[in-house]
């Protein structure tokens, strides 16, 4: 997870995505559907940095939805300012020529320290 964390705060989308579905692919439970929406939020600012604002839109909704069933704090991950970042960004997306956020967004995971930008994952 870690791994995953450095890469979507690099800007990595897509190699966030490869590296949160190999952790999801092996999950069954509870936290399958909450490593499933992180995937999709990854994939939303993957369509977003290449200017499919639909494809972002569809993905971002799709990741709130599976983050319904989780309470604010899951997993060491603030969920509660997830979804109201994701919030806030699908409401400015009704401008189709919005671009990744500036700055662009960053998690953090308890426990694990800031990394800097261009520190290797």
């Amino acid at each position: 997870m870690a791994r995953a964390v450095t890469q979507f705060n690099r800007g990595l989308y897509f190699e966030c995505h490869d590296t949160l579905e190999e952790v999801w692919s092996g999950l069954r439970g509870p936290a399958r559907d909450f490593f499933q929406g992180l995937i999709q939020v990854s994939v939303g600012f993957y369509h977003l940095g290449r200017g499919n604002v639909p494809g972002a839109r569809s993905t971002f909704t799709k990741a709130l939805g599976r983050f319904e069933a989780y309470p604010g704090r899951y997993f060491g991950f603030d969920l509660a300012s997830e979804r109201a970042g994701l919030q806030t960004l699908l409401a400015a997306l009704t401008n189709e020529g919005i671009a990744v956020p500036e700055p662009p967004p960053s998690w953090r995971l308890d426990g694990l320290p800031a990394a800097a930008p261009d520190s290797p994952d």
